[in-house]
């Protein structure tokens, strides 16, 4: 914009141009009455400012006019202003203008019925409601105020910015003309084509849809919720992300994911968040809860995949597990606990016991089942666990309930299991089966002794979470053996790894507040 000089020397209003000149002491004391005469207008002139209208009372001696009629008011080359009525005071250079009122500074337009214009603080303001356009938008509120030397616009009350894509609604803003920057100092909603934003402070860029937005910030985007402590949004990328505290809820999968960063990509389908993050996945009876170092969650409506990696946990109903990366296909039902891929050195080197606490696990009531890859499959219909499957390396450990210092163990290459209610009932072990089984008198509850068995399969019957019946199949060997004849080392199959200390036992106990 023009750069005007404004002098503090207290100057005179000079009188350039008139069509008629007349006094009046009785009707208009102290004024010099200019009139318009055919094509010949009343122009005055002060200090950079010419002003022209049809009629001008002009006092000398207070170096200060009133004018009225087709009232235009040039500064430098780029401010006009137009009104029917305009009172200015020279020695305080204080302009107040009135009844359909006109502002252009550059690209900016302002309309409204009574204008104040501060030449020596350079500020221009209104009280009773007023609209500016520039090349973008159209901007309302009650109460105005422009800041020439900064190009900036300050509203309060009402406030309002739309065009043809948005529509910003704010108790408190400022407009900053040549960047076309809004900024939020109040509750604010920012209503645009497919999303909505809730904030109470932060900014937002009209040219380019973008913006940033504290204190109670939400997006609602893509049928996704986005909160955060502060949330960055582009609707040219179709991305937002939130910092501390952010949830993204996903209202048609019914899925929410917490955490400390996040991010969405619209045009991708997919939402990622990380640390101290954690998912919960709501269905009908039960919920899921997630938690690993980074979540992501990909895919349309319905066709969804949750997968978390690094650290992740999870527990719903009577189960709970753990594992390097986790895959839930909402579509399908499948939930895929896995290892991290072992490089060949680790291969050769580790042991089976180190391996096994390398594996994704399991807890099901007082049962530890681990493996190489772990399969549990949800009915989609009801919501309910159907089954499940452990692939590679499968064990099981089970606590004994009465002695305290046993461990009941079974293991082999692969295990399915099978569930009723949400209860897993049925768990079959295929292919290198072995077992160590603690058996008590049912009457006395005394150790009766120590089954070491080896066969092709195991079937095992479940009640409430606990071993009811072990079935051995195909050339079972193996003998009973009494507790104090069994040396400690053959208690215990190859790979045993009782992990009790990684496991999670309610929902509060990883859930972030």
């Amino acid at each position: 914009m023009t750069n005007l000089n404004y002098g503090q020397e207290k100057k005179i209003i000079e009188i350039l141009q008139a069509g008629s000149f007349d006094i009046n002491e009785d009707i208009n004391p102290g004024a010099n009455i200019l009139k318009k005469n055919g094509n010949i207008r009343v122009h005055l002139y002060h200090d950079g400012m010419d002003i022209w209208s049809d009629y001008a009372l002009f006092y000398k001696k207070n170096n200060s006019f009133k004018a009225n009629g087709n009232v235009v008011v040039k500064q430098g080359d780029s401010i006009e202003l137009f009104s029917d009525i305009l009172n200015y005071n020279g020695n305080t250079r204080k302009i107040v203008a009135k009844k359909d009122v006109v502002f252009n500074n550059n690209s900016t337009n302002l309309k409204t019925q009574i204008l104040y214009h501060d030449r020596d603080l350079k500020e221009i303001y209104f009280e009773n409601g007023g609209v500016i356009k520039d090349s973008i938008n159209t901007i309302k509120s009650k109460e105005g105020k422009y800041f020439l030397e900064s190009s900036k616009y300050s509203f309060k009350d009402l406030v309002e910015v739309y065009n043809s894509d948005y529509r910003i609604k704010s108790q408190k803003l400022d407009y900053l003309t040549e960047s076309e920057k809004a900024f939020f100092y109040g509750p604010t909603v920012i209503n645009g084509k497919d999303y909505t934003i809730f904030c109470e402070k932060g900014y937002y860029n009209t040219k380019t849809k973008s913006g940033y937005f504290v204190k109670k910030s939400k997006i609602f985007y893509d049928k996704r919720k986005i909160e955060g402590d502060s949330l960055v949004f582009d609707d040219f990328k179709k991305y937002a992300s939130g910092t501390k505290n952010v949830i993204i809820t996903d209202t048609i999968n019914k899925t929410i994911i917490k955490g400390d960063y996040g991010q969405v990509f619209k045009d991708l389908d997919s939402a990622m968040i990380t640390k101290n993050s954690y998912a919960i996945k709501i269905f009908q009876r039960d919920s899921l809860f997630i938690k690993a170092d980074t979540l992501f969650a990909i895919g349309p409506e319905n066709n969804r995949l949750v997968k978390g990696r690094y650290n992740v946990n999870f527990i719903k109903s009577d189960m709970s597990g753990k594992s390097d990366k986790f895959i839930m296909n909402q579509k399908s039902g499948l939930i895929k606990l896995l290892r991290n891929k072992l490089s060949r050195r680790e291969q050769q080197i580790m042991t089976s016991e180190e391996i096994s606490k390398k594996n994704p696990i399991i807890w099901n009531g007082n049962s530890q089942m681990t493996g190489d890859e772990i399969h549990i499959l949800r009915d989609i219909n009801t919501n309910e666990l159907d089954s499940l499957k452990i692939l590679n390396n499968a064990f099981i450990v089970d606590k004994d309930s009465i002695g305290f210092e046993n461990f009941n163990q079974m293991k082999g290459i692969n295990l399915f299991g099978k569930f009723i209610d949400n209860k897993l009932q049925r768990i079959d072990l295929k292919q290198n089966t072995e077992m160590i089984y603690y058996l008590y008198d049912e009457k006395t509850m005394e150790l009766i002794g120590i089954d070491r068995a080896i066969c092709s399969s195991i079937s095992i019957k479940m009640i409430e979470n606990k071993i009811k019946e072990i079935t051995f199949f195909t050339n079972p060997e193996g003998d009973v053996y009494p507790e104090e004849e069994m040396e400690s080392n053959l208690k215990i199959l190859n790979g045993f790894n009782w992990r009790i200390d990684e496991k999670i036992n309610y929902k509060k106990d990883f859930l972030i507040e």
